[in-house]
């Protein structure tokens, strides 16, 4: 990673400006043009360099849920688990951790009462207890790692 790349990932952590153009206008705050910044972001997006790049909603303020919830996966099935819980559009992601309960997932969906809908349904797949902890209070940590 250069120190274009660098800059790239620093100056897109805070945010898109709210214009008409803006990327031309994050590119002319870079000293570069449009069509390199744009080229640039791909770049790091099929290297792998960046996973995801994309808006973040407040699911909530637009009518919708968010919940956290917790499986215990034998690890035999693992990996099929993993591919029924990612089937379900309301899964924003998903992943393992060293515990018990050995997978965790996001769901973000359109109308509160879905939740409960969608992790009784990825409970009937799977036929493992889903187990769901909904946010009581939200936190803003404005996290940007300097890249």
């Amino acid at each position: 990673m250069d120190e274009l790349d660098k800059a790239i990932i620093n100056r897109l952590q805070t945010g898109l400006p709210i214009c008409p153009a803006p990327y031309a206008q994050v590119a002319v705050e870079l000293g570069i043009s449009t069509e390199l910044l744009l080229e640039r972001l791909q770049q790091q997006l099929d290297s792998g360099l960046l996973t995801r790049f994309g808006p973040m909603y407040h699911a909530e303020q637009m009518g919708g849920a968010l919940s956290l919830a917790a499986m215990q996966v034998p690890e035999a099935r693992f990996a099929e688990v993993t591919d029924i819980v990612n089937a379900f559009v309301e899964v924003a992601h998903n992943y393992a951790r060293e515990h018990s309960l050995n997978m965790w997932f996001v769901l973000a969906t359109e109308r509160p009462e879905q939740v409960g809908e969608v992790l009784a349904a990825i409970s009937a797949q799977t036929g493992l207890t889903v187990f769901n902890m909904p946010k009581l209070n939200e936190y803003y940590v404005g996290l940007q790692l300097e890249a």
